[in-house]
């Protein structure tokens, strides 16, 4: 019987195509004796990334050897550690987790058409650098996924023009970041979610349009956050929680002004 504290035997350590990695043929004896190599934990040729990730940071000025390596992998973790100068030719690499990485690095000057790439993750990444007017175009891009980042990184200004935008998680987005004047227009999205993050921002005088929501949730934060009248409006919600909170709210206004004015309790 195996004992408890015994540990498991670690499976010998494989390359990208499956086969035994071996020191016998390594280019790297150098590097592997001064310690900066181990095999089955710091190896350029162990197809496990962390392996690999970890020869380049022993090794950061072996990384530009590896940036045309036919595993993916290599070449991904290898664009992260060489020179900027030597990445232009990877914009056209096949691996779009190698487009990213040049994206992330590259000057925006040098890599201006993965704004179009075809996948989106490296668009992704092209939304989160962009600016202004270059970065207006990605509000209309096919994946709602790059739509978000895009309108996490627009300026309010430029907002607006995503209000109708057909995903909720990105409306949501833009109620989050919308300037106050044109917010009021994102009480009437079709989705509760929508006008649960506009009626967290707007000012309690203009809670009051929401008193009729179809979703509990939405009256229960006009409730919460709402102006008097607004209140009263809800002091019959034929939900228990939205009219019990309306009715505390009011019953609290009223004794604050009852307080302040002397005027004594309700009849």
């Amino acid at each position: 019987m195996t004992s408890a504290g015994s540990a498991a035997a670690l499976p010998e350590p494989t390359d990208w195509l499956g086969r035994p990695v071996s020191c016998a043929d390594c280019p790297h004896e150098g590097i592997r004796a001064k310690g900066r190599c181990d095999r089955g934990r710091i190896c350029v040729r162990d197809r496990r990334a962390r392996r690999i990730d970890r020869f380049f940071a022993e090794n950061p000025g072996e990384a530009e050897q590896y940036l045309a390596h036919p595993y993916f992998e290599i070449r991904v973790l290898a664009a992260r550690r060489a020179s900027v100068f030597l990445l232009p030719p990877l914009i056209d690499d096949p691996e779009p987790d190698v487009r990213a990485v040049v994206a992330q690095r590259l000057p925006l000057a040098r890599i201006a058409r993965l704004r179009d790439d075809p996948d989106r993750k490296v668009r992704m990444v092209m939304a989160q650098r962009l600016e202004g007017a270059a970065l207006v175009p990605m509000l209309a891009d096919p994946d709602y996924a790059v739509r978000l980042v895009a309108v996490r990184h627009v300026p309010p200004d430029i907002l607006p023009g995503a209000m109708q935008d057909p995903d909720p998680q990105v409306r949501c987005e833009v109620a989050r970041r919308v300037k106050p004047d044109v917010l009021p227009a994102m009480l009437y999205d079709v989705d509760p979610l929508v006008r649960m993050v506009a009626a967290e921002r707007l000012d309690s005088a203009q809670l009051v349009a929401l008193t009729g929501d179809p979703d509990l949730r939405v009256r229960w934060i006009v409730a919460d956050r709402g102006a008097p009248a607004a209140l009263m409006q809800l002091h019959d919600d034929p939900d228990p929680e939205v009219r019990g909170r309306a009715r505390d709210r009011l019953d609290a206004l009223h004794g604050k002004t009852t307080e302040e004015g002397g005027h004594g309790p309700r009849a």
